[in-house]
């Protein structure tokens, strides 16, 4: 499928529009930006268009979606480049060599959207299987080149399309999971940092398994070496299994899926770990509430909460519950002890969410040095033009006396 050049529309900026940015790099035009007629409203989502500057002059060639936005996505920056399946392989066959330089294994994020050069586009990698989620009209319009592209590259047998989340409402897209070739027989096992995980693709959150806190999992893990330790929306068991992994005595996870924690504790077991692991539903303020109640306190606490500012517009909200989260967690960890606090919120940077957790451990009375500032792994690459794609912050403190 390739976009023949005399069929391309053009779509224009506005005489006050920034398109040095574009030159610089930005990879996104958004509506407002944009001289929007009748005839640019009336592309099709995800067609692919020319993108000028007022004078007329070419700066890049962009998938549209009149329905989002974000109006265009930049995908090229030749006028003569074709978006076809060979782009497709080059693309992926780029991303494949970093991740194949990085890692022993084959479980990883293969595509992280704009850094990888496919925009809205996130695949993650377990094995023979990749879920794709398809998060920009251009992409969901062509997920059979997409997946064509993908078996060639990598080789793997089965793909699945994973189309549901807050993105593709965004570009106006149905929300869908469907295999499109080959066949999932239930749960994948996942090796990281020496603990197995149970990445459910079908029917688990976004894909299954979050690779991007990796390097923050091996991190808490050597502060949970011979102590005990509570993961507070724990998902699939993400940081307790790597503490139990790194020797932990003894692991709680909380979280507010039954089905999450089952995973979890089939993780557990694979490990030969269920002796020394717990599990608690229920919601995590409520949870954590109890546990003080209790009397309860453990010698490293983390908390990796869903994210409680995804836009802008959430901001404020979202920093009162980080801060709420940090206030509820300081006094559940011991004096000398350790706590961790998680944030995948695009619209929070690290100094907003820093500040937030800095509050709360204040007004739980609690007094703490910062001792170490994750961030996502290197197959989440930051893309430099675009805050948005450095989203992950992890923060860990030691509790003083």
């Amino acid at each position: 499928m390739t976009e023949p050049s005399f069929s391309i529309p053009t779509i224009r900026l506005k005489p006050k529009a920034n398109a040095r940015a574009i030159r610089h790099g930005a990879p996104w035009v958004y509506d407002n930006e944009l001289v929007v007629d009748r005839r640019t409203k009336s592309i099709q989502p995800g067609t692919i268009a020319r993108l000028e500057d007022a004078e007329r002059h070419f700066l890049a060639l962009v998938a549209v979606n009149p329905n989002s936005r974000i109006f265009g996505r930049v995908l090229a920056r030749e006028e003569d480049e074709q978006i076809d399946d060979a782009w497709f392989v080059a693309k992926l066959t780029a991303a494949l060599k970093h991740r194949a330089h990085m890692f022993d294994a084959p479980f990883y994020r293969l595509v992280h959207a704009e850094a990888d050069g496919l925009p809205g586009v996130v695949i993650d990698r377990f094995g023979d299987t990749c879920v794709v989620q398809p998060n920009a009209a251009w992409a969901d319009l062509r997920i059979d080149m997409l997946t064509a592209a993908l078996r060639q590259v990598t080789g793997v047998s089965t793909v699945v399309m994973n189309g549901t989340g807050r993105a593709r409402g965004l570009e106006g897209l149905e929300e869908k999971t469907e295999i499109l070739t080959g066949t999932v027989d239930g749960p994948i096992p996942v090796q990281m940092n020496g603990a197995t995980y149970m990445a459910d693709i079908m029917g688990g959150q976004k894909t299954g398994l979050f690779y991007d806190q990796r390097q923050n999992h091996a991190f808490a893990q050597r502060l949970g070496h011979g102590q005990r330790v509570l993961d507070v929306f724990s998902h699939v068991g993400g940081f307790a299994l790597a503490t139990l992994a790194g020797g932990a005595t003894s692991a709680l996870s909380v979280d507010s899926s039954a089905p999450a924690l089952d995973l979890a504790e089939q993780g557990a077991g694979a490990m030969g770990a269920t002796d020394r692991f717990a599990t608690r539903k229920g919601d995590a303020f409520d949870t954590m509430a109890a546990l003080l109640e209790e009397g309860e306190q453990f010698d490293v606490v983390i908390c990796d909460p869903p994210a409680f500012a995804p836009s802008k517009n959430a901001l404020e909200k979202g920093m009162r519950a980080y801060e709420r989260v940090a206030r509820m967690a300081a006094p559940l960890v011991r004096e000398g002890g350790y706590l961790g606090l998680c944030s995948c919120s695009h619209a929070a940077d690290l100094e907003t969410f820093r500040n937030a957790c800095n509050r709360g451990i204040g007004r739980a009375a609690r007094s703490a040095q910062l001792i170490h500032t994750g961030f996502a792994g290197a197959d989440h690459p930051l893309m430099p033009q675009l805050a948005e794609s450095g989203y992950l912050k992890a923060l860990f403190y030691r509790m003083m006396p």
